[in-house]
């Protein structure tokens, strides 16, 4: 795992779909008050207790469409049928005042990110120990089709090809160290320390 170097205020977290990545997320948005989340847009539906606008800014297929014409998205891909994306303005209002944007992102979508933002870009890849152990944890979520599990491991197989373009990679095999790691890894990207466990 490389050392992050300097600060870099785009980091961006990737993964194939149950290996962790919006659990690391949301671990780091609670410990460090410094990052802000990076609001992606999508056309998937909503599903039960997520906010337009804090989860997601959930578009018609229409006004996704146009977006992309209108050159308004950073980086956009059609995953299982539903379009994302990250809005421009998200991230150049966020570098204008000197902020932090942390992503959870797809893997194309990080190197994207990257083309666009090379120099305030820090690719985290959070990997599965194993496609087998992967397929367990799609299973036991129970949010998914046959079909849908199908889909995700194949595009798995393909997303882990990519993972040496990436900064750093954590092998997700137990989650607290993952955490610990990731930990890590933005306090030295802030500039701060590691933040005293809650009491």
């Amino acid at each position: 795992m490389s050392s992050p170097g300097r600060r870099r205020h785009l980091i961006v977290i990737s993964a194939p779909s149950g290996a962790g990545k919006t659990t690391v997320a949301r671990h780091l948005l609670s410990r460090f008050p410094q990052l802000r989340f990076s609001v992606s847009a999508t056309t998937r539906p909503r599903r039960p207790g997520e906010i337009d606008g804090r989860d997601y800014f959930f578009l018609t297929r229409e006004q996704f469409e146009a977006a992309i014409q209108a050159g308004e998205l950073v980086e956009y891909e059609e995953i299982f049928g539903h379009l994302y994306g990250t809005l421009r303005s998200q991230v150049e209002d966020a570098l204008q005042r000197g902020e932090f944007l942390l992503f959870d992102v797809d893997v194309k979508g990080a190197l994207s990110l990257r083309r666009a933002y090379p120099q305030e870009t820090f690719l985290l890849y959070i990997a599965p120990p194993s496609l087998e152990e992967l397929e367990r944890r799609l299973r036991q979520r129970g949010t998914e089709t046959e079909e849908q599990i199908r889909q995700r491991l194949q595009r798995a197989a393909m997303e882990l090809r990519y993972q040496d373009a990436f900064d750093a990679v954590i092998r997700n095999e137990q989650l607290e160290e993952t955490l610990r790691q990731a930990e890590h890894l933005v306090a030295q990207i802030l500039g701060v320390e590691v933040p005293s466990p809650a009491p």
